[in-house]
């Protein structure tokens, strides 16, 4: 079974309304639900999540945009009836199933806690001492509580012998790589020595993970370690 840390870009693609959902994001739950793999999620994201949700997902600038063009074609005789009614009746039922899939975001993300196959684990003391210790990367403060509650929670399962892990990364500040594809250190080391493999897709594929790792590592160079 693979072992698969997410965290909130994953819990935004995942609780976005309906027609926005990544659903890549959607099916990890699936296959977790279907015991092939075991998410783990920190809990502090489902806090953090909420505010990026519910600002990024609104739809009521747009429709008004439409709105106005359909305002002025139909005078300019650009848009007939018919055709401004349907649109219009369309925006509304828009605005209204993302209003409703908002209006139920707190039930989606409570309801998470009952899912089979992941894990929401709180931070704990060991966490916050690794995160204090993390200050030094210049990262934002959430990112670096993030990498600190991953960090630490792969040494954890490590104990009960789970060997390495997959992390689902779209936040370009946790990628140990640049824009580039260059490797940043100390990130890349840090993730190697827990044996986490960074993924920046949900769907487990890219960049592709090496044969044997965490045995085996490939930097930029091409060698293997």
């Amino acid at each position: 079974m693979r072992h698969v840390f997410v965290e909130t870009n994953w819990l935004v693609g995942f609780a976005a309304p309906a027609h926005q959902k990544v659903y890549a994001a959607v099916d990890l739950l699936r296959k977790a639900n279907r015991g092939e793999i075991q998410l783990y999620l920190p809990s502090i994201c489902l806090s953090e999540c909420r505010r990026p949700i519910r600002e990024k997902f609104q739809v009521r600038s747009e429709a008004d945009r439409v709105r106005k063009f359909l305002l002025w074609a139909k005078e300019s005789d650009i848009v007939e009836v018919a055709v401004d009614e349907t649109v219009r009746r369309t925006l509304d039922q828009m605005e209204s199933l993302v209003r409703r899939d908002l209006d139920r975001l707190d039930d989606l993300l409570a309801n998470l806690r009952a899912e089979h196959g992941i894990e929401i684990f709180n931070l704990n003391e060991d966490m916050l001492d690794r995160c204090a210790a993390l200050s030094h990367l210049g990262l934002q403060p959430f990112d670096q509580a993030i990498l600190a509650s991953i960090l630490v929670k792969a040494e954890i399962l490590k104990k009960d012998g789970i060997g390495r892990f997959a992390f689902c990364e779209a936040d370009s500040d946790l990628q140990p790589w640049d824009k580039l594809g260059a490797t940043k250190e100390p990130l890349v080391s840090l993730y190697n020595q827990a044996s986490i493999w960074v993924y920046q897709d949900f769907l487990l594929e890219r960049p592709e993970m090496p044969e044997g790792f965490p045995s085996v590592v490939i930097r930029d160079s091409g060698t293997r370690q």
